[in-house]
């Protein structure tokens, strides 16, 4: 049973105080341009003015943590809480330790740290694999170098102020307050009715990402709890209240976190920290709780792909990889939401600062996948009323060049771009009129494994015709695509929530009690 902290008169009026002035300041830094244009403009503003601001306003921060302090410090239900945090701070966060701390609901930058990166024995000699498509790197580029520096000092600052929060807008302060109840709520959930753990993990940059551990393994009701999913989230999802519910109820073990700078971790959501808290939130499954890599699969949603492939290319021998609703470049997608003048600056900002590419990322990870594709997506595509503009699709297309080069002639090419901008009914109809026959295609497939071995890039087809190449390729993309008739932000059904796919292994949807 729920108990709610009660602060006594003094920590409520120092909270409200506290309160008030935090959300001031979010709204005084999103508006902060509007702000110092107006005042610069009101002539009674002068330096002496906005210094007796700033000192009213110092004074009385400074009473609102007094009023908290004494507050709590009279409050016994406080002091036994700061009691059980102290010790846990002061000793090693084992779960005997964490246990008694964990009925307690607090500010996360006191949590314990329960995971840091340099505990992992194997980190720094695992090398670690990028992709790099920055158009500072490149000789000549778009435009002149003449022009590039100061365009580029343009698109940096764009970036700072709007790119990332139009990108990100999970880390938009002011958007957190909004939702903070319904992250509580969704949290003590989590907690107590799935038997969460909350941890903390810290990150090779110095970030603190806040963790949940759904632990099933052992648990007889639930057969796939030795398989652990980790969930990289949307761009405005949160572990509280996002995707870690389709995996649950497919009867896995989970493990969600929230991107840097979401809630309650720390930092900001740019590629380089993306790819560290990642990083260590593997290294925390592998590490710390001792899952093995070949039980992991990796869960991304949306922009959570980002994060996804380059976390599959870095641990190839994963059990798995599924991507939900999500794109192969975001540079097409950011394009024609920006005025065409800003073109330039826009592909400087992506590029340079933004560049999240999880289509090359996903051609350096050769094991087994499921791309799943919302048919109504609105948001990853580049025209909503047509199937064949979901960015999806390129994802697929970017899938199939990497594994299967030889079987990507002009005419297979046109026939799986016309498959792929129809939905299932007359997908089946596509395969039925070339005459796709499944079981010859895995025949033929487990043959070729069976001479060659499964490597990619593989060399299948070189010696087809274009028609057998055009059935191959068909086959091939209704195993690696599912698609899911719904909007992007609706919910996957567990139902949906396939073991991913390569050839020779199970393909089977995963069965829910």
């Amino acid at each position: 049973m729920t108990r709610v902290y009660v602060p006594n008169v003094l920590e409520k009026i120092g909270n409200k105080i506290f309160q008030g002035l935090n959300i001031l300041y979010n709204i005084g830094l999103y508006t902060s341009p509007f702000l110092a244009l107006s005042l610069y403009r009101w002539e009674h503003f002068t330096l002496v003015s906005a210094i007796k601001f700033g000192t009213g306003l110092g004074l009385l921060l400074i009473v609102s943590l007094v009023f908290r302090g004494i507050g709590r410090w009279f409050n016994p239900t406080y002091t036994t809480f700061l009691s059980i945090l102290t010790k846990a701070q002061q000793n090693s966060p084992t779960e005997k330790v964490m246990e008694p701390l964990r009925e307690y609901e607090f500010d996360f930058s006191a949590w314990p740290v329960n995971f840091d990166w340099t505990e992992a024995e194997t980190y720094e000699r695992k090398p670690r694999v990028y992709v790099d498509r920055g158009l500072s790197r490149r000789k000549g580029g778009i435009i002149s170098q003449a022009v590039m520096m100061p365009c580029q000092f343009v698109a940096w600052v764009v970036t700072v102020l709007i790119g990332k929060k139009m990108v990100y807008p999970g880390s938009i302060q002011l958007l957190q307050i909004a939702v903070d109840q319904y992250l509580l709520q969704g949290r003590e959930k989590l907690i107590k009715e799935q038997n969460g753990l909350r941890n903390k993990v810290t990150t090779r940059d110095g970030n603190s990402i806040d963790t949940m551990l759904v632990d099933r393994r052992g648990k007889k009701q639930y057969p796939n709890g030795n398989t652990l999913v980790v969930c990289c989230e949307g761009n405005a999802g949160f572990y509280e209240v996002g995707i870690m519910t389709t995996p649950l109820e497919a009867g896995f073990s989970t493990l969600g976190w929230n991107h840097p700078g979401f809630a309650a971790s720390t930092g900001s959501p740019y590629p380089s920290q993306e790819q560290n808290a990642v990083d260590a939130v593997m290294q925390f499954a592998i590490h710390g709780l001792g899952f093995r890599e070949e039980e992991i699969i990796i869960y991304g949603w949306s922009i959570g792909g980002y994060a996804s492939t380059w976390a599959a290319m870095n641990y190839p021998q994963i059990r798995g990889l599924i991507l939900d609703a999500t794109f192969d470049d975001i540079l097409p997608l950011a394009l024609p939401r920006m005025p065409a003048c800003m073109g330039t600056i826009v592909t400087l900002a992506i590029r340079n600062h933004i560049n999240l590419n999880p289509g090359d990322q996903l051609s350096l990870y050769y094991g087994p996948v499921t791309l799943i594709r919302r048919t109504k997506d609105e948001i990853i595509t580049t025209d909503e009323t047509q199937l064949r503009c979901n960015r999806s699709n390129d994802l697929v297309m970017k899938l199939m060049r990497t594994r299967y080069p030889e079987l990507l002639c002009t005419q297979s090419t046109e026939v799986l771009l016309q498959w792929l901008s129809e939905e299932p009914p007359l997908q089946g109809a596509i395969m039925g009129e070339w005459g796709v026959d499944g079981d010859l295609c895995s025949t033929l497939l487990a043959t070729y494994i069976t001479e060659h071995g499964q490597l990619y890039p593989s060399t299948i087809g070189e010696d087809m015709t274009a028609n057998d190449k055009t059935k191959l390729v068909l086959y091939l993309a209704s195993k690696y695509l599912l698609d899911f008739n719904s909007p992007h932000n609706n919910p996957l059904d567990s139902c949906y929530f396939r073991k991913p796919w390569l050839p020779l292994t199970d393909s089977s949807y995963v069965q829910v009690d």
